[in-house]
């Protein structure tokens, strides 16, 4: 299939990755893993046995009218542990290459369809000018949007960081949580390129 270039021109693309079904679950399932995988699950805290002192029984079992305690550092003290105390946890899920790929064509292909996904033989900035870069992308008619560079340059890096809902990226760190985020994604030719043979 051929995907027209915005202005001028078309790029041939593979069936397998720019003409596929959409996958639902599949692509539910993918773009889940990939966001719990970026969770830090490091939240830590002290449970009783953690807790410094409370080594010595507070005072004698029987005797004093008081109730039975064995250490300060219970949870009911002030200073004691925590009851159920978090602990570090991995949140990452297992995701086959097979399965990534998949999605990521599923995804493609529903953008093409869907014409969110935009080609251009090349793009960028003269300057790091966020007006430059807003100015072209009110030409192309697009605001919430992820660019997608085969390799993007400082200039297009600064000029976008203070454009909201916009995005830039080089073709291998694009994945299904930022493909799926964005109103529409800009992509270059050799950016697609590269995708295709990633994908292949």
């Amino acid at each position: 299939m051929e995907l027209q270039l915005q202005g001028s021109g078309s790029v041939k693309v593979s069936d397998e990755t720019f003409g596929q079904e959409f996958k639902e679950a599949l692509v539910h399932q993918v773009v889940t893993a990939c966001m719990a995988g970026t969770r830090a699950g490091n939240s830590q805290q002290k449970s009783r046995s953690d807790v410094r002192g409370g080594g010595i029984k507070p005072w004698r079992q029987k005797g004093t009218g008081r109730a039975r305690a064995g250490t300060i550092r219970s949870p009911i003290w002030t200073g004691g542990g925590a009851t159920f105390a978090s602990r570090p946890r991995d949140y990452t899920q297992k995701i086959n290459r097979k399965m990534y790929r998949a999605a990521m064509c599923s995804i493609l292909s529903e953008l093409v369809r869907q014409d969110r996904l935009v080609a251009v033989d090349d793009f960028g900035v003269t300057a790091p000018k966020t007006k430059e870069l807003a100015a072209k992308l009110a030409d192309l008619g697009l605001q919430k949007v992820l660019i997608v560079m085969d390799d993007p340059d400082d200039n297009l890096y600064l000029a976008a960081r203070n454009l909201p809902g916009v995005a830039v990226c080089d073709s291998s760190s694009a994945d299904p949580v930022s493909l799926v985020g964005f109103d529409k994604v800009l992509i270059s030719k050799g950016a697609l390129q590269k995708i295709e043979e990633r994908l292949s």
